[in-house]
């Protein structure tokens, strides 16, 4: 049996998908690494070697987190928001203001999967956090939520129905209290994944995350309806955003020959 190779099959390791990384800007050598699955890791040697900081959590999953460098302030958003099999449910919001060596829960307990944390660096005690919510069943802590108390409590202030659920959020440059956020509408089984839905669209407020307005409307131009799926978000200035959209929807009838343009602007403001 000397010529008989026998592969690997499994199991698969599913701690080795990098979620976020963030990095010191004033010292491009300190780092903070979070894994799907695999928790969180500081570097202060360039990435030669880590050391990890969130082994004393209830989990290891992570969606995404934020740091003040210089506070040394960092908030932990678990559970991963992709939203595959392997995907696995976190548990709330964590935070720490010494680099890991101790951690405070502050809630979000039913968030399950947190897409993205965003600090004010101007005031410490106000964080905006996007949660997509849970991966198998619906429920309604999922949405766009904010503190303005440090983590003490919390406001649900963007919200559409209990199957749709924050997947991204941006602040706008320039700004200091304008935000876009990408609602998600989606349906995940075991034996299978309905990838979008009519809650599926961007938000935007312009009084610190208090109250919402959309822009994706019908009559905006952008993509709208039961195939929309996932949003991803970017803004350059008040004028210019960017956003790529997994839209399902089946082409029109002879569309690639009245439009060969690929990219359209649209005009939301």
């Amino acid at each position: 049996l000397k010529g008989i190779h026998i592969p690997n099959i499994g199991p698969t390791v599913m701690s080795g998908r990098i979620t976020d990384l963030d990095v010191n800007p004033d010292n491009p050598s300190e780092m903070i690494v979070a894994y799907a699955s695999g928790g969180l890791w500081y570097s202060n040697n360039n990435g030669t070697t880590f050391s990890p900081i969130s082994d004393e959590l209830p989990t290891l999953t992570i969606g995404d987190f934020a740091v003040n460098w210089k506070s040394k302030t960092i908030w932990l958003g678990t559970g991963e928001a992709n939203s595959s099999r392997s995907s696995y449910a976190g548990y709330g919001l964590f935070k720490s203001t010494d680099f890991g060596k101790k951690w405070e829960y502050v809630n979000l307990s039913e968030s399950h999967h947190i897409s993205r944390v965003i600090l004010d660096e101007e005031n410490a005690n106000r964080v905006w956090v996007a949660v997509i919510g849970h991966l198998y069943t619906q429920n309604e802590e999922r949405g766009v939520f904010l503190t303005e108390d440090g983590g003490t409590t919390w406001k649900k202030t963007l919200f559409v129905n209990d199957s749709t659920g924050a997947i991204d959020l941006c602040r706008i440059p320039g700004t200091k209290n304008s935000l876009l956020a990408a609602l998600w509408q989606r349906d995940r089984k075991a034996w299978n994944f309905e990838e979008g839905g009519t809650g599926s669209g961007i938000f935007r407020s312009d009084d610190g995350g208090k109250s919402w307005k959309e822009l994706s409307s019908l009559e905006s131009g952008f993509p709208k309806g039961p195939h929309v799926g996932r949003i991803g978000l970017a803004a350059f200035n008040e004028k210019i955003m960017y956003a790529l959209v997994d839209d399902q929807s089946a082409k029109p009838e002879n569309g690639s020959k009245k439009n060969k343009a690929f990219i359209q602007k649209i005009s939301w403001l």
